[in-house]
């Protein structure tokens, strides 16, 4: 057959063949980058609406808490445009997309407002402009009932908890605190974050015949938003498919929050025959959606003159708000961070998931993580500051190290490389050197301050519920050599379709550009987890391998029984298959065995070994390993107006063998500043009446281009691959970064403290707004004088 040319020739190595374009551990450009920046990267809202597309939008509480008396929605149904308006009465299912299955988390309430800007109502009209109008027009009466916002409003009302807390403990507290030459305790208050995607949520429901329905969502959990909507529905999972090409960022905020919205969309679909979308604006996208927790840490701990940490008691409580959600994995997470890289001989820590009359809070990057390593950092910068000791020595003297290794849950740290990773910045960054020309520069200056802090993070890498630990991809090789990739991931901007993709695109042997990566749907890959808990590359790419060999497997088989050699003669080479001494260009090879009859489809799938989780004893190995980094942040700040800037950052992470360095690179930068927005101009207030007041980019602020750091440095380790058989050897880099954030929250605190020499630990709650900082300054000054 002309088209299936070969080469006879003997084969003495590789070296002829030019290696692929986007193997693994080579920096390839994001597979959509080019889309994005021209804005053709289609989303959601881009699918275009079949003729009789109909908008929904939310008609929303306007208190905090109350009983429903009556909702008056003559005026709704009459305004022009509108078709129909859903309430729970119109629920065909079940009226709850509660993700853990509490049924505490309702469409629409029947009866009882548990927070403002609760949905107690859609509109459906011919415009979302319609639709918008109409859903002002309801007239409800309420019952106004006393309500408390934060958990310690909660607390002091005797609110319950709106999942079963957490304890974990090891040692004996009396017998750590008894042997202590020193003991000191304080209280931290850790502020929420909204998530602030760039595209937010929406979902597009298209009926299909007997019971079926397609939803296109923005959302990172496909298999999640299609059992709810079936749930709601009333049908089984069989009859929806949800699908997602890409979203325009999610970060935590669209694992479980798109549920409303895509349950919405879908009722409406299917009661009315005509395809539904809703798209909140950006005001009702803040105020009915969950956000970060916000922690109230009461910590306690007893320690020797060196700083070494004797024992440690924490108690958690988290704003929650009405419903559990995901509250109980991320308060749990939170205790399992709460040593961030630091050994505590005897501990005891809980936590207090507290009910609230707030948006119930959700997901977010690093999953409560984040809140236990502030927790930890303000312990040793307590400790610091009370023995007058730089805190990087103190951080040192507390790392875990051999038979110093075991994690408050009984976890064993291995492969720790922190103390190497820490020196190695430490170094580079010239820190010891930096930091006395600060010292030196703040005894000369009385108004403007400068401080520096080095500080590391040790990230738990696994879902903490053990079954989300699995993921399937399906691959076709097509006869003309191009390979069609799907995987249960979904893509948020992280570059997760492109890692996976090179995986494949290594496994064949064939260039990148051979493989197509198709959108995230349900019909195709069933049951995926969601893509969170920094574990997408890990889990999806080894199920995309696990499928291409099983493909590989049965060309292998072809070529011995088509050319009578042993296995170990068939090799992969670039964009080719080497039989024995013949070399057959890869397309040509698939279409012979095609021709064969050889089956070039395969379903892939992959469990994460040797993790398991003991909820009620507080006992286990939840994370399958760690990842590591370090932080090294300069910072200047005006005593006068408590402003301030960052002037220099150096990140050094620890990826394991990077799958593509230059966006784990970009993961690094993007986290950082986004952990340095969360704890210093990221504020989320409500007034006295429950109101979220800052639901707008108008009144939440972001990091801006100019609050980066004036001197930037990222680097990632080079010498670490993982020690566990993660896909090639990498390490998740999604999440862990986020926390070298705290160096810039950890210096911000030296700075203040200058003013006092050192003496005390400013002890500031996040976020350290400049107002924030300016208080402190004056405190610290007041107790100076």
């Amino acid at each position: 057959m002309t088209d299936m040319k070969t080469i006879r020739a003997p084969i003495r190595g590789d070296e002829s063949f030019a290696p692929i374009r986007g193997a693994v551990h080579s920096s390839l450009t994001h597979d959509s980058a080019a889309n994005h920046v021209t804005g053709r990267a289609a989303y959601t809202d881009d699918i275009a609406e079949p003729a009789g597309t109909l908008h929904a939008y939310l008609g929303v509480s306007e208190v905090a808490h109350g009983r429903i008396l009556s909702m008056d929605l003559a005026a709704v149904r009459a305004a022009p445009g509108v078709v129909d308006v859903l309430t729970a009465a119109e629920i065909p299912g079940e009226n709850d997309v509660s993700p853990t299955g509490k049924h505490d988390d309702p469409v629409f309430p029947e009866d009882l407002i548990q927070y403002h800007g609760q949905p107690l109502f859609a509109v459906i009209a011919e415009s979302r402009d319609a639709a918008r109008r109409a859903a002002t027009l309801a007239k409800v009466e309420v019952e106004v009932l006393p309500h408390a916002l934060d958990p310690e409003a909660a607390i002091a009302a005797g609110y319950p908890h709106v999942t079963e807390p957490l304890t974990l403990k090891r040692g004996e507290l009396a017998e750590g605190r008894e042997g202590a030459a020193h003991r000191l305790a304080g209280r931290v208050r850790i502020g929420g974050q909204d998530h602030m995607y760039l595209e937010g949520q929406i979902s597009f429901a298209v009926p299909g015949e007997d019971d079926t329905v397609t939803v296109h969502c923005s959302t990172q959990h496909p298999s999640e938003a299609q059992h709810m909507v079936a749930h709601v529905l009333g049908v089984p999972s069989n009859a929806v498919v949800v699908q997602v090409r890409r979203m325009g960022g999610g970060f935590g905020g669209k694992e479980s929050q798109m549920n409303l919205f895509a349950a919405v969309a879908a009722v409406a679909a299917k009661r009315l025959d005509r395809p539904v979308k809703i798209r909140p604006d950006r005001d009702q996208d803040m105020t009915a959606t969950g956000k970060r927790h916000d922690f109230v840490v009461d910590y306690d701990v007893a320690f020797d003159g060196d700083g070494v940490i004797a024992a440690v008691e924490g108690s958690f409580a988290a704003r929650c708000g009405f419903s559990a959600d995901l509250s109980g994995p991320v308060t749990d997470r939170a205790l399992f961070h709460a040593d961030n890289a630091y050994f505590y001989p005897h501990v005891r820590l809980q936590s207090r998931p507290m009910k609230t009359n707030t948006v119930s809070n959700t997901a977010f990057r690093g999953f409560g993580g984040p809140q236990g390593v502030v927790a930890a950092e303000r312990m040793i910068e307590e400790i610091a500051y009370a023995l007058g000791r730089d805190p990087l020595d103190v951080r040192k003297a507390n790392f875990y190290r051999k038979g110093r290794d075991l994690t408050p849950y009984h976890q064993e740290v291995t492969d720790n490389v922190i103390l190497r990773l820490v020196e190695e910045l430490e170094t580079s960054a010239d820190y010891r050197a930096r930091r006395a020309e600060i010292l030196a520069f703040n005894r000369e200056n009385p108004v403007i301050r400068r401080g520096i802090a080095l500080t590391p993070v040790k990230f738990g890498i696994s879902f903490t519920a053990t079954h989300f630990n699995q993921a399937g991809a399906l691959i076709h090789v097509y006869n003309d050599g191009s390979i069609h990739l799907n995987h249960g991931g979904t893509e948020m901007g992280q570059g997760l379709n492109t890692k996976v993709a090179q995986v494949v695109a290594d496994a064949f042997q064939v260039d990148i550009d051979t493989i197509r990566i198709t959108a995230t749907t349900t019909e195709k890959v069933p049951n995926t987890s969601a893509t969170a808990a920094s574990s997408g590359s890990d889990l999806n790419g080894m199920a995309a391998l696990d499928a291409a060999e099983q493909i590989k497997a049965r060309l292998v088989g072809f070529a011995c029984e088509s050319r009578g050699v042993a296995a170990d003669a068939v090799r992969f080479l670039p964009n080719a298959v080497a039989i024995g001494d013949e070399v057959v260009p890869f397309a040509a090879f698939v279409k012979q065995a095609y021709m064969a009859r050889v089956q070039l489809s395969a379903a892939g799938f992959y469990k994460t070994p040797d993790i398991h989780w003991d909820r009620a004893s507080g006992t286990g190995r939840p994370f399958y390993y760690y990842a590591y980094g370090a932080a090294c942040s300069e910072v200047e700040i005006d005593t006068l107006t408590g402003e301030y800037r960052v002037l220099r950052t150096d990140l050094l992470h620890d990826v394991g063998r990077s799958l593509n360095p230059d966006l784990d690179r970009g993961q690094v930068e993007g986290a950082f500043v986004q952990g340095m927005g969360w704890l210093t101009t990221e504020e989320l207030w409500w007034d006295e009446a429950g109101r979220l007041r800052t639901h707008a980019p108008s009144t939440y602020k972001i990091p801006l281009a100019s609050d980066a750091p004036r001197i930037f440095n990222v680097d990632l380790v080079s010498w670490n691959a993982n020690a566990e058989r993660t896909i090639k050897r990498s390490k998740a880099v999604g999440e862990p970064p986020f926390m070298l954030g705290i160096s810039v929250l950890e210096a911000l605190s030296m700075a203040v403290a200058s003013v006092a020499d050192y003496r005390t630990c400013p002890r500031l709650d996040t976020p350290a707004t400049p107002e924030r900082v300016l208080m402190a300054v004056e405190r610290l000054k007041g107790q100076g004088a």
